[in-house]
């Protein structure tokens, strides 16, 4: 199948729908945290970092389904994953408690949403394609980071206001900390799939039962290091910053 026609048949939908709902729930998002933000419980940095993590997370799970359509998978496609339609996306939990929560107790916005259903059975070569599928989404991450560092730089030039500079600069940030953490090789993080790659047919059932790995290493993190997420964003931020300054 050609470039052309798989990115035809991989096209996320842009339905008039889809983006009336995805507007409306950014909006009523936005409503809130301006009415949080105006009673002072939350910050405008919190708000932003809020508002960021929702089309990040989005971007980064809808990437996994389509290159696995290009790859021959076409589960996420059938399950109608390939959409912006935020509604899709949500997973109770790890897109709305989570951040939240994570956000008002240190400042660091961190969570999931639902994972795009992928069959690695169904990839025209399921081992090889595995890897290029999981990194997809930090790949996306990645360069949404560094776009939104591009477009920092520039404004930073021009005598822009402190909330011009705080949007590009926090959406960058938080799309960095999500591809390093989904990096880490832990499953069920992508990460996992280039230690997995490497590793004998023999071992691989056992590694499939580590589904919860990343599940454990927050509960310890809660347990004996609160701050280490923070650490991490501290560390981050200020390396984004040094680079796109």
């Amino acid at each position: 199948m050609s470039l052309q026609r798989r990115w035809r048949t991989a096209r996320v939908k842009y339905s008039a729908p889809n983006v009336v709902i995805a507007l409306a729930v950014v909006g009523i998002l936005g409503l809130v945290l301006a009415i949080a933000i105006q009673r002072g419980y939350i910050g405008v940095v919190t708000a932003i970092f809020l508002l960021s993590f929702i089309p990040s997370v989005i971007l980064h799970e809808v990437s996994h389904g389509v290159v696995a359509l290009w790859c021959g998978d076409d589960t996420a496609k059938r399950a109608g994953r390939l959409t912006l339609n935020p509604l899709r996306h949500i997973d109770p939990l790890g897109s709305i408690v989570v951040p939240i929560l994570m956000v008002l107790a240190n400042g660091a916005a961190f969570g999931w949403a639902k994972p795009v259903p992928v069959r690695v059975d169904r990839l025209r070569h399921p081992r090889d394609q595995a890897v290029l599928v999981s990194l997809a989404g930090p790949a996306t991450n990645i360069v949404l980071a560094s776009i939104a560092g591009v477009i920092y730089h520039f404004v930073a030039l021009h005598n822009a206001t402190l909330l011009e500079l705080e949007i590009p600069f926090y959406f960058g940030v938080v799309n960095l900390v999500l591809a390093v953490f989904n990096l880490i090789p832990i499953p069920p993080l992508d990460g996992s799939a280039l230690l997995e790659r490497f590793l004998p047919a023999s071992m691989l059932p056992g590694y499939y039962r580590m589904r919860f790995g990343f599940i454990i290493v927050i509960v310890l993190i809660v347990l004996f290091d609160r701050n280490a997420l923070s650490t991490l964003f501290f560390h981050l931020e200020n390396w984004y910053g040094n680079v796109f300054s």
